[in-house]
């Protein structure tokens, strides 16, 4: 039973995956600190930063704190939006130039396809 563990431990997809949760953390700081940086700097310009933290409602002694999940919902719509425009878009259009430049040329008929070629032109000649 522990040898199977370990084998399970040491395939090399579970320690791909561990690399890229860990690469996936890092660079959700770098998106995260884009946004409070940059974005949302940019937003209070027009309106004000969107906080909505202090929106409350209570029922029965229970408070519920919906203008948190509110702040979060919009802070995930402004990452997802930085994600796509800023790394999905420009790494898929890379990702086409080099798919263009990769095709391959077309290659010379073999020497069967020659031959198949002449059989069939000379049958289309009878």
């Amino acid at each position: 039973m522990l040898s199977g563990f370990r084998k399970f431990l040491m395939r090399g997809n579970l320690v791909d995956l561990a690399v890229g949760v860990i690469v996936g953390a890092a660079f959700n700081n770098v998106v995260t600190a884009f946004t409070q940086g940059v974005v949302m700097p940019i937003l209070g310009i027009f309106g004000g930063v969107p906080n909505f933290d202090r929106l409350t409602f209570s029922v029965r002694g229970s408070v519920f704190h919906y203008g948190t999940f509110l702040t979060a919902l919009v802070s995930f719509l402004l990452t997802a939006t930085i994600i796509y425009f800023f790394v999905i878009t420009p790494v898929n259009r890379v990702a086409e130039r080099f798919a263009r430049e990769e095709k391959p040329a077309p290659s010379e008929p073999s020497p069967t396809e020659k031959l198949l070629a002449e059989i069939r032109d000379e049958l289309r000649r009878r």
